[in-house]
């Protein structure tokens, strides 16, 4: 998409400006009074700080509106990876995770408000905040600028800040309404704009991983995982990577050892009560001493952290399968992108994608497998051998994306220089589960998501669904460690680990056979649950109510689902930062 013109550009400002003049002015005078009440300047020199507020774009989400697309759901895995999978698809609500890390790295009373509606925006704006983030995505850039517009309108003397992988968009700056726009770390900015120590150690913020889990409409037990962020970024530099370009292809470490690290989980976990962590880092395994470093660190404190983490496939061979299987991976989500591995992506280079996955599903590991569709290479002759590569992987998930350059990646560059970017195809279009953004040469938009679909849908039918394969890899690492003839107290724990996993999970068996895609699922997740007896025993009192339970739920969700559409609003979360609840006061 070709940024407008510098003329378009300032009168695109001018009329965001006039918007609703009458009502900016009947408000002027009320919103300065009660800036003046709550000593509210928006000053932001070192001693004055003001209040802060931080927030992610209003609802509602996933719905065809002025401000947004069906498609661009607020939930990860319903969105991108087993959105065609019917109830059996898995649905989580994921924070806006860099607001709560800026918010617990800077000396200022902060709220986060995330997943607010835009009237609950309107009423917390009206507080009299001194400065207003805004974190955003490239598909929510219209919900961005109406909510820079409404603080225009309702919180003129508050400061404008744009932040999030949106804040990459071209002139940004002019686009949008604000007065400034935070690129890259966003501790790191914000410390430097409130005129606070940028070296200052990270403070780590204890969060959930997801706010809402349910698979077939049954609640996932237990507490979600904890967020673990190691650092940002990454070195590869993937062309199409919006994560690598938007930290300049480096890596900022927050923890820079597998010590500190492990101080910083261990924390975590007496906090809330589970051993589970999502790591938030595009390419985990990356930095192996700083993994094995971690590793070594739990089998000296004897602490079985279990964790789910992106690796490239490079960084798993270095690293070792074992040795994740030692770490505690339960989850990796992988990249291979394309089986046109040696001339698009070195990091896939003389490596058996699907030799990987096999032994990585044999010890037990859940894989996600990311696979690009409608690369400049394809041709409706030739798309479909890449469709049938990750197919046949195997691997329990799969994340189908079309190949879409994001502000500012070598990508978007890329297409821009050649005059191929599609000036028609707003930006709430540009999140890769419905168009291109770009003309491409033997593959007309319209027959993208066609393309897209028809992917899901076999994978869906070929291999079963995501959480049939989940449960199956459970019991094939189950299988690997019980095989071995000794373990050491680190394979103990992950041989009892994967037991209750493999236990717990498969009482969703009769439901996923209840609601099978087909025939072959069906029989699949028969044969998996005689397995289960024969390993686990007969199917106590208490699981038959479990699974009656589940089967009931389940039955619920479908009728639901049928009747109203599988959309789910994310509750809005309000939380508030106090200086003296987030560090010690300095004296």
């Amino acid at each position: 998409m070709h940024p407008p013109t510098r003329p378009a550009r300032d009168h695109q400002k001018k009329m965001l400006r006039a918007h609703n003049l009458a009502d900016y002015a009947k408000v002027i005078m009320k919103q300065m009074t009660n800036a003046e009440k709550t000593g509210q300047t928006g000053c932001s020199t070192p001693g004055n700080v003001p209040r802060i507020l931080l927030c992610g774009v209003f609802g509602p989400f996933g719905v065809d509106d002025e401000y947004g697309r069906k498609e661009n759901l607020m939930e990860l895995y319903h969105n991108q990876v087993t959105r065609i999978q019917g109830p059996a698809s898995l649905r989580f609500h994921h924070r806006s995770f860099g607001l709560y890390f800026i918010a617990a790295n800077i000396d200022a009373d902060t709220t986060i408000l995330d997943f607010p509606s835009r009237k609950r925006f309107i009423r917390e704006i009206q507080k009299g905040y001194g400065i207003i983030g805004i974190s955003f995505i490239t598909p929510n850039f219209s919900k961005a600028r109406e909510m820079a517009r409404l603080i225009r309108l309702h919180a003129p003397k508050a400061t404008i800040i744009l932040g999030g992988h949106g804040a990459a968009i071209e002139g940004i700056e002019e686009l949008i309404d604000c007065d400034h726009v935070a690129r890259g770390d966003g501790i790191r900015w914000m410390r430097e704009y409130l005129g606070q120590d940028t070296g200052t150690p990270i403070v780590h913020p204890i969060l959930p991983c997801s706010e809402y889990g349910r698979i077939f409409g049954i609640p996932i037990p237990g507490a979600t995982p904890s967020v673990l962020v190691p650092g940002l970024g990454c070195v590869n530099g993937c062309h199409f990577c919006c994560t690598s370009h938007f930290f300049e292809k480096a890596y900022i470490p927050f923890f820079r050892t597998g010590k500190e690290l492990f101080e910083v989980a261990d924390r975590i976990a007496k906090i809330r009560r589970t051993q589970e962590f999502s790591i938030m880092d595009e390419n985990f395994l990356k930095d192996t001493t700083r993994a094995t470093e971690l590793l070594a660190e739990m089998e000296r404190r004897q602490r079985w952290f279990k964790f789910y983490i992106s690796s490239s496939a490079e960084g798993i061979m270095a690293f070792g399968i074992d040795n994740m299987v030692r770490l505690g991976v339960s989850f990796v989500w992988i990249g291979f992108e394309s089986q046109n591995t040696e001339a698009l992506f070195i990091k896939n280079s003389g490596i058996d994608a699907v030799q990987l996955v096999r032994d990585l599903r044999d010890r037990g590991i859940s894989v996600l497998g990311s696979t690009m569709l409608c690369m400049e290479h394809h041709t409706p002759g030739n798309i479909t051998a890449d469709i049938e590569f990750a197919v046949g992987l195997q691997t329990d998930l799969v994340q189908f994306m079309l190949y879409t350059g994001m502000p500012m990646t070598q990508l978007y560059q890329d297409h821009k220089e050649r005059g191929l970017l599609n000036a028609n195809v707003p930006f709430e279009e540009w999140h890769g589960q419905n168009m291109l953004n770009w003309h491409h040469p033997s593959i007309p938009n319209d027959q993208a998501k066609k393309w897209l679909d028809h992917a899901f849908r076999r994978d869906f039918e070929v291999n079963s669904s995501s959480i049939y394969r989940m449960i199956e890899t459970a019991f094939r690492g189950y299988r690997w460690l019980e095989a071995m003839p000794s373990r050491d107290a680190c394979l103990e724990a992950r041989y009892r680990q994967l037991r209750k996993r493999a236990q717990m999970y498969s009482q969703l068996l009769p439901v996923i056979a209840r609601h099978a895609v087909n025939d072959t699922e069906r029989q699949r997740a028969l044969s998996l649950d005689v397995e289960r007896r024969r390993i686990f025993g007969p199917v106590s009192a208490k699981e038959r109510f479990v699974r009656l339970g589940a089967k009931l739920l389940a039955a619920r969700w479908d009728m639901r689902v049928r009747l109203f559409g599988d959309r789910i609003q994310p509750a809005t979360i309000v939380t508030r930062n106090r200086i003296s609840k987030v560090r010690p006061q300095k004296p």
